[in-house]
């Protein structure tokens, strides 16, 4: 199967300010920005555009512009960046997003490339999108103690690439 790489138009660094916003009907629900621009318009395509943003000039985060179901696009902000940068929905930030769109390197620990090749899972984790493959990666790297790493995460991810692969 041959994918299509998405062409990217650049507008160079964007700067905005904006309000945090956050759904408080919904329990444990994400953060996020409006992104105040049309997408076709700006990058060239409709959804999903990869970008680095830079909040308040010093806490930065990558991620894909994503409409979410809604009329615009929208810019996640992670409860470890609200943490950062000491602010909360309703308080107002300053954004600059810029395009992402080259390919990205992870750093993969040894055990984890150790499990997936055991596994015969190292190809499809290759082949996954940078943002999967950097979850999974930061899943098991915040485990505080190394049999949780091992038997519960490492273990789990396999187990879920090879349900994945049936």
């Amino acid at each position: 199967m041959h994918r299509m790489t998405k062409v990217y138009k650049n507008p160079g660094p964007i700067a905005f300010s904006a309000i945090i916003k956050r759904n408080t009907d919904v329990t444990n629900s994400s953060a996020w920005i409006g992104f105040p621009y049309d997408l076709k318009e700006t990058y060239g395509v409709g959804n999903l555009v990869p970008y680095k943003v830079t909040f308040d000039g010093r806490v930065t985060y990558r991620g894909s512009l994503a409409k979410m179901g809604g009329p615009s696009a929208m810019i996640l902000v992670r409860k470890d960046v609200r943490t950062e940068l000491g602010k909360e929905p309703g308080e107002r930030v300053e954004v600059v997003i810029e395009l992402d769109d080259k390919p990205h390197e992870l750093a993969i620990a040894q055990d984890i490339k150790q499990a997936l090749v055991a596994a015969d899972h190292w190809g499809m984790f290759q082949k996954m999108a940078y943002t999967h493959r950097k979850e999974y990666v930061r899943w098991i790297e915040e485990a505080k103690k190394p049999e949780t790493r091992e038997r519960r995460r490492i273990q789990k991810m396999c187990a879920i690439l090879e349900s994945r692969h049936k």
